[in-house]
């Protein structure tokens, strides 16, 4: 790992997943994603694991892609804006389809890609300070790779209001939507988390990996070249004029 993530396994198998970037707000990066996904990868294999915590150093759980990697986007040629975007799809599947049940501990900023964290986790606890969005057609861009993981916690009418406004809503409105689960004040976010890891401890680690396998079957599962198809959507847009002119304008701090 690089200096992105901490993790660290205690003797109950819970494995805590921080993201370490706060001066950043845990932003997305080329090096995050790739730790991230191989974090969750290999989770199930530690022995002794038995659930998983994904939380964020500082103010913010994460604030969506960070500016530098945005910028950088903006150079790319089709192909690898869909390189890029696959490789953030992978990220998500890896989280959603870890067979370890996933909490996420949701502060502050969760945006873009973060709140696609939010959703690709299991079970979601924020306190109320939380602000959720997903601000990409403000950035001429979308939200593909974590369109299905949103529209599977949310549904579609839900996620379609969100989307196309690219409104951040506040913690209680989060709830409200099913965007995240529980919402308590900052100085009881521990304890309830904490809470919900003593549930998912009391249940058997081999019939909570096949509960969240039958959800997946008897919810809406993945279509074959979703992946694909998201990856695809992103890099067509974000080579495109309006996304060139609005990412810039983000980025350069314009109109």
């Amino acid at each position: 790992m690089s200096d992105t993530l901490r993790t660290a396994l205690d003797t109950r198998g819970v494995l805590r997943v921080t993201l370490t970037r706060p001066e950043q707000r845990n932003a997305f990066a080329a090096d995050l994603i790739d730790d991230l996904t191989q974090a969750f990868r290999e989770a199930p294999g530690l022995p002794g694991s038995r659930v998983v915590v994904l939380a964020g150093d500082g103010p913010s759980f994460s604030a969506g892609a960070d500016l530098t990697w945005m910028r950088s986007s903006l150079a790319l040629s089709h192909a690898e804006n869909e390189r890029d975007a696959l490789a953030l799809a992978d990220l998500f599947a890896a989280i959603a389809t870890c067979p370890l049940p996933v909490v996420a501990r949701v502060q502050g900023h969760a945006l873009g890609g973060g709140a696609g964290l939010v959703c690709a986790a299991d079970i979601a606890v924020a306190s109320t300070d939380a602000s959720i969005g997903f601000p990409e057609v403000r950035l001429g861009i979308l939200p593909a790779a974590i369109s299905p993981y949103v529209v599977r916690r949310i549904g579609p009418g839900a996620a379609r209001a969100l989307f196309l406004t690219g409104r951040a809503v506040d913690a209680g409105r989060a709830v409200a939507l099913g965007l995240v689960h529980e919402v308590v004040a900052a100085d009881a976010l521990d304890d309830a988390i904490a809470r919900v890891v003593d549930d998912l401890l009391a249940g058997g680690r081999e019939a909570i990996a096949a509960t969240k396998a039958l959800l997946d079957e008897v919810t809406a599962p993945l279509e074959p070249g979703v992946r694909e198809a998201t990856a695809r959507r992103i890099a067509s847009l974000r080579v495109g004029a309006e996304a060139q002119d609005r990412l810039g304008a983000f980025l350069d701090r314009r109109r």
